[in-house]
């Protein structure tokens, strides 16, 4: 009996299914890898918008010979305080009063920003800014000297 070869043309299913299970792999490290960079990129931008709120305090103070309270926003009520981007809402009053206006908080951004002044004694601050996630518990606190405290972040 003579045995004969046959040419394989293809791949065996076992081999398929271990290269499929190998790009899953690599497809769900690379996914985990971009959430992270997008997340990181958004507080990076959350903080660039509260320089910027910064620079607008300055400006009011030379208008108004205060600073922009009006939120009363603390670290403690950062939270419920700053919530929404619609008209009346701490997020569009910031952006009124030190972004002239400019839609710097938006879901794009995905955080929500207020302003306000912590009642210690003495006064740590002059103001404090917030930048608060919308979905997530992250809080970013800048106060009047440019100095960033990061909460649950």
């Amino acid at each position: 009996m003579k045995l004969v070869k046959t040419k394989s043309f293809g791949f065996t299913l076992i081999e398929l299914l271990v290269v499929v299970a190998i790009l899953g792999i690599i497809a769900a490290i690379g996914t985990y890898s971009y959430q992270g960079y997008v997340s990181s990129a958004k507080k990076k931008s959350a903080q660039n918008v509260l320089m910027q709120a910064a620079l607008g305090q300055m400006e009011y103070y030379s208008d108004n010979n205060k600073y922009y309270t009006d939120d009363l926003c603390t670290l403690a009520n950062a939270k419920t305080k700053a919530t929404g981007f619609d008209t009346g809402t701490t997020s569009k009053k910031l952006q009124d009063a030190l972004l002239g206006g400019q839609k710097n908080f938006n879901n794009d951004l995905g955080y929500y920003g207020c302003v306000g002044k912590d009642s210690a004694s003495p006064p740590i601050s002059d103001y404090y800014l917030f930048a608060v996630e919308v979905a997530g518990d992250c809080i970013i606190r800048m106060d009047s000297n440019k100095e960033f405290e990061l909460k649950n972040c």
